[in-house]
């Protein structure tokens, strides 16, 4: 069987994504009826009706939920796939992916000096968690701390530990308190930060009161504006802790976990690849001095 023209598996991939031949018109920047008779000739040429039409709506059948099934992925690897090879015959571009928090807090700071140390390279920073499809995302690295699993085909370089402590405003603390009775503040993303820094430091915390934020960086600003003790990295408390806008009662404590800087290449097949990963593992030192 001869394949249909690539142009008419794309105007159905928007149509099926769109659910509508005049989105995936203004998404193609075609007129609505360019895409209907796209759609068309790919189904007469495959002897099979991929949408139920319904006075002007239109809706995927099972066959063209099948059939979309394989598209979708298809043009989403092809789309990066030619977006890393684009972005690979620059050189003087770096795409890094790292977890919001971190991103704001730690890493969006330093990069002046990445900046000045390294002028010819251009740092476009994503910010995102977890897992990393590199091939789909078009990202060079990712800073990531080892809370979920990659397999081999992931180069992994570690750039530093993770500290943890509690921190809130210096009025809400009086010296040689215990934490009986206090208002702590827990973050969705690390459901047991709190849990793992109790045991790990064994210090008790009968009483206490829960209020759970969504992210880190919300219990982070909770904790500054006197809602309560949060549970904090050092990485992400530096400046305010500098400042003196929060304090830390108890210090901070390796909890056992790291931060990493993950490649889909091995780092030293690429020069700004390996300039990055010396500048931030360097900066990641100076930062839990």
């Amino acid at each position: 069987m001869k394949l249909p023209a690539l142009t008419s598996f794309q105007f159905f991939n928007v149509a099926a994504q769109t659910q509508s031949f005049v989105q995936a018109g203004r998404l193609l920047h075609v007129t609505h009826g360019a895409v209907s008779r796209q759609v068309r000739a790919l189904e007469d040429a495959i002897g099979v009706e991929l949408f139920e039409r319904r006075n002007r709506a239109i809706f995927l059948n099972d066959a063209g939920r099948e059939l979309y099934s394989v598209t979708r992925p298809f043009f989403e690897q092809l789309e990066g796939t030619l977006y890393r090879l684009q972005r690979e015959t620059r050189e003087d571009v770096l795409v890094v992916s790292c977890e919001p928090t971190i991103a704001m807090k730690w890493l969006i700071p330093r990069l002046p000096d990445f900046h000045a140390a390294y002028p010819h390279l251009q740092v476009q920073l994503l910010t995102a968690g977890g897992p990393i499809d590199f091939g789909r995302s078009g990202v060079d690295l990712a800073v990531r701390r080892d809370d979920f699993y990659w397999d081999d085909s992931i180069h992994c370089a570690t750039i530093g530990e993770e500290w943890t402590g509690p921190v809130c405003t210096p009025a809400l603390w009086s010296a040689g308190q215990p934490l009986d009775g206090m208002r702590l503040l827990h973050s969705k993303t690390r459901p047991l930060a709190w849990d793992n820094w109790l045991r790990l430091a064994q210090v008790a915390a009968a009483g206490t009161t829960r209020q759970e934020y969504e992210h880190f960086y919300l219990c982070i600003q909770a904790a500054a504006a006197g809602l309560g003790v949060g549970m904090a990295s050092l990485l992400m408390v530096h400046g305010e802790l500098e400042s003196g806008q929060l304090i830390a009662p108890f210090g901070f404590i390796r909890d056992g976990s790291r931060y990493c800087l993950l490649s889909p290449r091995p780092f030293e097949e690429s020069a700004k690849c390996r300039v990055f990963l010396e500048w931030i593992s360097g900066q990641m030192a100076q930062s839990v001095r």
